[in-house]
């Protein structure tokens, strides 16, 4: 598990920003979910045979001997409150959540065991419309934020009668090379062999690909679904590509499946994915309603938005605020509050714990503020503060405490409630 030092917290709140204002802007409404919620939930909706749930959930009893587990993912959670809640009885809910999720995972660059994510789920839409508006609304992040090393695949997995007889087709082929598969894939032969095509076993590589695809056994109305998806992604100008073994790792998905991954990032090449998930609701309990969602990694795409070059706007110090003197020290933490109060935005630091003239303007060098206000005894006799630009060529200036606020706003370019 990973810390975020004050170093990096800057671009995680400016990424988050700029994600969150963009999915509101499609008119998703945020969600805020617990962490803990009970096994079974994720057991129903993952599905037993998964590596999320075999291997890498936190799970344990609670003192009533209830099983309870760290939220693994977000939908599940999402669709549990909606239920809960009566938020998708004859409702459409556009909803966002976002926030630290648990996998007992092998620790690797940019794959840690309490990850981030960023989840957008549509609950009660139908139509590939829906889809298509939160792939492009994806895409819309990558281009606000500069990034052009991803590529979008997609696939359909059809309805659940489709799935059947795929799934049938898959058992069949995969029986015929069962003494080439691993031991993950014969045991999943039986219980859920679409499983098998999402192997990251490199040995079973060359079996997968040579096995039926899904795409060969689509309904007409999931093909129709996956056209109109398509035609849809081209009106927009979104480009993608055609993974027809593109399963995702979760057992809950039908229909549209799809993935922005990258090269960038060494092995964890997927940064954002999703799909539908039609079924999920009536699964764990609620009335029949037809979803789609994504969720974004957002230590990937921190990864990914530093490799494109990114980098966020900087949130230093408009002024420091340097006091020497009894008198000084007492009316600098007066003033200081004014300043906040009379300024939208304006960032001041104000030095503690004393210190001489000479080193408290190190440490207003060192806060990179724009400014430093200098107040000694006889500022304050004479009502009098003297402005030090820090970062330009400007001279430095004495200016009467009560135009202090309109001159700082002026030279910041904030906004002054005078």
């Amino acid at each position: 598990m990973n810390d975020i030092l004050p170093d990096a917290t800057g671009t995680w709140r400016y990424l988050e920003s700029v994600v969150s204002n963009i999915v509101q802007s499609y008119g998703y409404a945020e969600i805020r979910l617990p962490l803990l919620e009970q096994t079974e939930l994720f057991r129903r909706s993952i599905g037993e045979v998964t590596d999320i749930v075999e291997k890498e959930m936190y799970t344990f009893l609670d003192r009533n001997g209830e099983s309870l587990t760290l939220r693994p993912e977000a939908t599940a959670g999402i669709v549990r409150a909606g239920i809960t809640n009566g938020l998708l009885y004859n409702q459409k809910q556009k909803l966002w959540t976002a926030g630290p999720m648990f996998r007992y995972e092998k620790p690797q660059k940019g794959r840690y065991r309490q990850f981030n994510q960023f989840d957008v789920e549509a609950l009660g839409y139908t139509g590939p419309d829906a889809d298509a508006e939160l792939i492009i609304m994806s895409a819309r992040i990558w281009q606000r934020l500069g990034i052009s090393r991803l590529v979008l695949e997609i696939n359909s997995l059809g309805s659940p009668e489709s799935r059947g007889h795929y799934r049938e087709a898959l058992v069949k082929y995969f029986s015929g090379v069962k003494n080439q598969l691993d031991k993950d894939s014969i045991r999943r032969l039986e219980q859920n062999p679409l499983r098998i095509l999402d192997s990251k076993n490199p040995d079973m590589q060359a079996i997968v690909a040579a096995a039926p695809v899904m795409l060969d056994f689509l309904d007409a109305e999931s093909d129709e679904h996956f056209q109109q998806l398509k035609a849809l992604l081209d009106v927009a100008g979104v480009d993608f590509t055609i993974n027809p073994r593109l399963v995702r790792g979760l057992d809950y998905y039908n229909r549209t499946v799809f993935e922005w991954v990258t090269d960038a990032l060494g092995s964890q090449g997927a940064v954002c994915s999703g799909g539908r998930y039609d079924g999920l609701v009536e699964k764990l309990g609620g009335q029949a309603t037809p979803a789609v969602g994504w969720a974004m990694g957002f230590e990937r795409l921190v990864a990914l938005f530093a490799a494109s070059g990114g980098s966020a706007p900087i949130e230093n110090v408009d002024v420091y605020l340097v006091a020497v003197g009894d008198q000084a020290i007492t009316r600098a933490f007066a003033i200081a509050e004014q300043l906040r109060d009379s300024i939208a935005g304006i960032r001041v630091e104000l030095n503690l714990g004393g210190g001489s003239f000479k080193s408290q303007l190190k440490r207003a060098d060192k806060s990179n503020a724009d400014y430093a206000l200098i107040l000694g005894e006889q500022e304050v006799a004479a009502a009098r503060i003297g402005l030090k630009p820090l970062r330009s060529n400007e001279d430095q200036s004495s200016i009467a405490l009560n135009e202090l606020a309109a001159t700082l706003a002026e030279k910041l370019g904030k906004v002054a409630d005078l």
